[in-house]
């Protein structure tokens, strides 16, 4: 912040803002108290069709232009919550709102082992979130070894800093979620990516049972090896690490307003976010350490080779090759999949039906995305043409 040696000055300008304030009070809000956002801005009534000074549409449609009411069953198919208290955490399968029963009649419970979860994982997971969880192109990391809340604290390279920091703070599930109830409700409602909304409930704690694994997170002093099995009495016992990690406190279920109350008690206190006087010439008093390449580079533009005896592939087994490569990353959680409903790799019949509709129709689908597929499958990365290569891979494979 600045600060006004000119006591005069201090006044005249505090004088002056005063002034300002109580006019745009008197010219702006209607009741006495003005209203504020979380953040501390005011907020003012719409008066008159204008808020402020800008125009608003005040227009009250309760029809439908387009389109219709969902219905109360479709609304509740999505408006799924599961809360860190428990609330919305599902005790049994379930099947388009119903209950799915055994082979005698009872009640399925939900449950997933490890295990499962691993094989799950590898199979919708790993093409976007790397094996073991470790991120992938463009897609998050959802575990990192052996890191700890510890690392929350880290700050980036500051040649200020007596010891500057040289990596980031390690954000994964098990080192910056407060909550693992956000971890089940966020892949059964959003993923995997291409079909959401497709894992049972017992498929989700099976996954959740396995990145919770990979995270090193344990339950009631428990080791989650391959054989444990996550249910909903076992889910309500996990404590992760960071749960007391977060201020203020936003989570006030039996007060939803009281969160907003904590928060705009927090931000309306500079002290919580740092105060002192700007400083623009000669702010750094101490030794400032000389950051140096820790690996010398000689020659920036190495010579071109001269190696002549290495073999030379040929451009159709070379393209094949990568083709199926990217397919086994990108394209396989899908295309051998039989429930999900995209032509299998091998099903001649399948993608004939496809071929019937033209290439330039194939070329267009596959690199634009069609129904569930995303565009190119995922993989942005590579090019129209190369993304054709595997379209013709996955074609030639199945006649």
């Amino acid at each position: 912040m600045f600060t006004l040696e000119n006591t005069m000055l201090k006044k005249s300008l505090l004088g002056a803002s005063v002034v300002t304030v109580a006019l745009l009070i008197s010219g702006c809000a209607t009741n006495g108290e003005i209203k504020k956002s979380v953040d501390g801005a005011v907020k003012y009534e719409t008066k008159d069709g204008k808020y402020t000074s800008y125009h608003v549409n005040t227009q009250n449609i309760k029809k439908f232009n387009f389109g219709r009411e969902a219905t109360k069953r479709e609304i509740a198919a999505w408006d799924l919550d599961v809360m860190p208290d428990g609330t919305g955490l599902p005790k049994y399968d379930m099947k388009n709102g119903e209950v799915v029963l055994d082979e005698d009649g009872n009640p399925k419970k939900a449950e997933g082992s490890v295990e499962w979860g691993y094989e799950l994982y590898d199979a919708q997971c790993a093409m976007c979130h790397g094996e073991f969880g470790i991120g992938g192109k463009g897609y998050p990391p959802l575990s990192a070894g052996s890191a700890s809340t510890e690392t929350l604290t880290n700050q980036l390279l500051n040649p200020a800093d007596k010891n500057p920091g040289v990596e980031p703070p390690t954000k994964v599930i098990g080192t910056y979620w407060p909550y693992a109830s956000t971890l089940f409700w966020y892949i059964q409602e959003s993923m995997p990516f291409p079909h959401p909304k497709s894992l049972t409930n017992s498929e989700t704690y099976a996954l959740v049972a396995y990145l919770l694994m990979e995270n090193g997170i344990t339950i009631d002093g428990e080791e989650l090896d391959d054989e444990y099995v996550l249910d909903r009495e076992k889910f309500l016992k996990i404590k992760m690490p960071n749960e007391d990690g977060f201020y203020p406190k936003v989570d006030t279920p039996e007060n939803p307003k009281k969160g907003v109350e904590n928060m705009k008690a927090f931000l309306s206190d500079p002290k919580n976010y740092g105060t002192g006087e700007r400083c623009m010439t000669d702010c750094i008093k101490e030794e400032v350490p000389v950051l140096k390449i820790q690996n010398e580079l000689n020659d920036f533009n190495p010579p071109a080779s001269t190696e002549r005896s290495w073999k030379v592939e040929s451009s159709d087994s070379s393209a094949n090759s990568k083709a199926a490569t990217t397919y086994e990353t990108y394209c396989a959680a899908c295309h051998a999949n039989e429930a999900i409903g995209a032509p299998v790799l091998g099903d001649k019949d399948a993608w004939a039906a496809v071929v019937a509709k033209g290439m330039d129709t194939v070329y267009a689908n596959s690199i634009n995305g069609i129904n569930a597929m995303p565009p190119k499958g995922g993989a942005m990365d590579l090019s129209d043409k190369e993304f054709k290569e595997v379209v013709d891979y996955m074609i030639n494979a199945s006649k």
